[in-house]
């Protein structure tokens, strides 16, 4: 055991001492944070867009808005158009936009807008939108309908689901529990993303780190006085406490860096998404956040995020042993290695393919089987939690895990305790079957 956290402490303090460790991890922040108070501060300074336009009506049916709050403002003109194109500056506009007459009932209205200066998408859409409101008002006027019968016609159809339950007795038993596809679906691909992402990151991140071991002599001592079960069990959680620790590290300073920001360029200013007035909340969109709510809530979080990280710990013991003995079976030649590095990889990646149809049927054989199996359950059965599989199939998935993990940090260190000290040539995959049998 002492020897175990003697390897720990080495791994992580030879870690988190590199200066290319303290940069990455101070910067990365502040980084993030400039991703969002960059665009924030350029349109603090740069000003919003306002644009002052004389419009030309052939329709007769375009009325200016009033809305004070918008960045553009709307003037009819009595003028022709040539007129207007012509001295649109020196009346003090910044351009002419030209509604032609409607045609019949056409689906299509081709706007013309002349001036020096383009629009902004924001300002194009903002237009097209006023116009195209009117003129849908225009024909249902003319149709002999008013706007509220229209809208009397349209219908928002949703389905709100409730699970069902039966006692021993087989009677059926109202749990009022309600649930969401939807939501179900989002948590699996964000689980099963959020899993892939760290894996492969981590596991690379082990793989390096083994191939830097190659060419450092003091690994030979190590591995003399210390079993390779022990030496990698020890890499994998001295690396794993370094990404822990820069990961909370990069949470706090993220955090704080957010707070400081929202302070000195107002709350208002670091939530403005757009320069155009945002929608206001109907009573049907309150409604619906009301269902998504409840959902979230109804949520079984205490059996779901338990889970998640024991998968997340299975899956990481597993795939960094992968990746550590491909670092320590690759040779001298980078490019001609990096094959190896498939091997490791091609598992997470089909995981990450299947969690797509997995989440789409939950209950097939191939999400059953696939998430047990155990180089794939690491993803696709935290992406299965949400829909509540079978307790039969988690116990029997984190059985197979478990012990999958421990035969895989078992056989890498075999692995690596002969390919470590391999020079000059890369390992067949005979060579590396004959390391794990031989004796100690």
């Amino acid at each position: 055991m002492d020897k175990l956290w003697l390897i720990i402490q080495r791994e992580y303090l030879t870690r988190v001492k590199k200066k290319s460790f303290i940069l990455i991890t101070l910067l990365s922040p502040i980084l993030f944070v400039a991703l969002f108070t960059i665009p924030v501060l350029v349109t603090i300074f740069s000003g919003k867009e306002k644009k002052s336009l004389l419009v030309s009506d052939d329709s007769g049916i375009f009325v200016p808005p009033t809305d004070a709050s918008a960045n553009v403002s709307f003037a009819l003109a009595k003028e022709e158009l040539p007129v207007l194109k012509r001295n649109y500056k020196t009346m003090g506009y910044d351009g002419v936009l030209h509604i032609p007459a409607v045609q019949g009932k056409t689906g299509k209205l081709q706007l013309s807008y002349f001036s020096e200066k383009q629009l902004s998408l924001s300002v194009v859409s903002y237009i097209e939108r006023q116009v195209a409101e009117q003129v849908e008002a225009k024909k249902i006027k003319d149709a002999g309908y008013s706007e509220e019968v229209m809208e009397s016609f349209k219908t928002d159809i949703g389905i709100e689901q409730e699970e069902l339950a039966f006692n021993e007795k087989g009677e059926l038993v109202e749990t009022g529990k309600k649930s969401s596809a939807e939501l179900a679906t989002a948590i699996g691909f964000f689980a099963g993303f959020i899993i892939y992402i760290v894996l492969i990151f981590y596991g690379a991140m082990i793989m390096r780190s083994v191939m830097e071991e190659k060419t450092s002599r003091i690994v030979e001592v190590i591995i003399s006085s210390v079993k390779p079960f022990q030496l990698m069990m020890g890499k994998i959680i001295g690396v794993s406490a370094v990404g822990i620790t820069q990961m909370l590290i990069w949470m706090v300073m993220t955090f704080a860096l957010t707070q400081v920001a929202t302070a000195f360029l107002g709350a208002d200013a670091m939530t403005m998404q757009s320069n155009m007035p945002m929608q206001q909340p109907t009573p049907e969109m309150a409604s619906q956040a009301g269902v998504v709510f409840e959902a979230i809530t109804n949520q079984n979080w205490a059996y779901i995020l338990p889970l998640f990280l024991f998968f997340f710990i299975g899956g990481y013991f597993i795939y960094a042993s992968l990746f550590a003995a491909v670092g320590a079976s690759m040779g001298d030649d980078m490019g001609e290695s990096q094959s190896l590095s498939l091997v490791a990889m091609a598992p997470i990646i089909l995981s990450v393919i299947l969690i797509s149809p997995v989440v789409e049927n939950p209950n097939s054989s191939l999400a059953r089987w696939m998430s047990i199996f155990p180089l794939s359950s690491p993803v696709l059965m935290p992406a299965r939690l949400a829909f509540e599989p079978p307790l039969w199939e988690v116990l029997l998935s984190m059985v197979v895990l478990a012990g999958s993990s421990v035969f895989f940090v078992w056989l890498s260190g075999r692995i690596y305790r002969v390919g470590v000290l391999l020079y000059g040539k890369k390992a067949t995959l005979k060579e590396m079957v004959k390391w794990t049998f031989s004796k100690e």
